[in-house]
């Protein structure tokens, strides 16, 4: 069973290994520099849908099967599932997890969803009560479009501070210790850090906060430096969070600046796809994590990464009432060994 080392942190006793994963995206985050990675790219972003919001079930839906295809495993070799979307009542998780039949708890942290999943995940499996527990997360550009700021006729003109909300879905299955990796080493529970910021078009700056609590917290809490990883990985901070992380931690005295990488930064070409500030939505580091990173991990390329996701805990009511946004970011050490 995991060892709580602090109020925040825990340390797993037998590391579980992440069995399996998939990535799947649409048509413009296969265009990105990622895209050879991912597990389906597909150009019809409605995913043979009548809907946006349906679309986003299919391909949630259809990334748990490949997780489990490559796992060789079936829906019943899953004993729980944790999930969540951008969308109100996590309908994309509802609706398109409904048929598997696979026992859920939906979790909601914006886009720092599939850290909080994985973390959730990793704890129950290392309890020993947990088996193979899922972790999943989505978002839809079109979908959160329409949920978040205006129908997509509208035509409205993005900010430079703005992020574009992937078309993306990840999911990794949980399993116990096995001698095939990556493994789950420790995670570390952010909290809400809220420093005052109302623009729903900055995320980034609303967010880089709780990036910085969780990541210092991890580091102190296990007496670790950012050179005991290959790289620090935020979920979708982008180009102005991003550098608002790196300046937050070096007044901490911390120096993330040569092993910092962002999902939302590596996602898209800033050159040929508009995209503002970068990538965003739950699904933007759950499938750069599932296609990329952890394959990295897996053959030994990264031996340590340090997995932060990152959300901007936003309501639309209350953020047109003049509220700020509150952040937060959990953290999760993936590992090529378990020793």
């Amino acid at each position: 069973m995991a060892e709580r080392i602090s109020r925040n942190t825990f340390i797993m006793d037998k590391p579980p290994s992440v069995h399996s994963y998939a990535a799947i995206v649409g048509k413009k985050e296969g265009d990105g520099p990622l895209g050879k990675h991912f597990d389906a790219v597909y150009q019809d972003t409605y995913f043979g849908q009548d809907s946006w919001e349906k679309a986003e079930s299919e391909m949630l839906r259809l990334t748990v099967l490949k997780a489990l295809e490559k796992g060789g495993l079936t829906k019943e070799d899953v004993n729980y599932m944790f999930a969540g979307d951008l969308l109100n009542q996590c309908t994309t998780t509802s609706y398109g997890l409904r048929d598997l039949e696979i026992p859920l708890l939906c979790v909601y942290g914006a886009c720092s969803t599939m850290a909080e999943s994985l973390l959730l995940a990793s704890l129950m499996t290392d309890s020993g009560i947990g088996g193979n527990v899922a972790a999943v997360t989505s978002s839809h550009f079109c979908s959160a479009e329409r949920q978040f700021r205006f129908p997509l006729s509208y035509g409205g003109i993005r900010t430079p501070t703005a992020q574009w909300t992937c078309t993306a879905s990840g999911a990794a299955i949980v399993t116990p210790q096995s001698d095939i990796g990556p493994y789950i080493k420790g995670v570390t529970i952010g909290k809400i850090v809220d420093m005052g910021v109302c623009d729903a078009n900055n995320m980034g700056a609303a967010m880089a906060p709780a990036a910085a609590y969780v990541i210092k917290t991890h580091l102190n809490d296990r007496g670790l430096t950012p050179e005991d990883f290959d790289l620090i990985i935020t979920g979708d901070l982008g180009r102005v969070g991003g550098t608002l992380l790196i300046e937050l931690l070096a007044e901490e005295g911390i120096n993330i600046s040569s092993r910092y990488k962002d999902c939302g930064t590596m996602m898209f070409d800033y050159e040929n796809q508009d995209v503002h500030a970068g990538g965003s939505g739950c699904g933007c580091c759950a499938s750069v994590l599932c296609g990329y990173f952890l394959d990295k991990v897996r053959s030994g390329e990264y031996k340590n990464i340090l997995f932060c996701a990152t959300g901007a805990l936003m309501s639309t009511t209350i953020t047109q009432q003049g509220e700020s946004i509150p952040g937060i970011s959990h953290a999760v050490h993936i590992s090529h060994g378990k020793d």
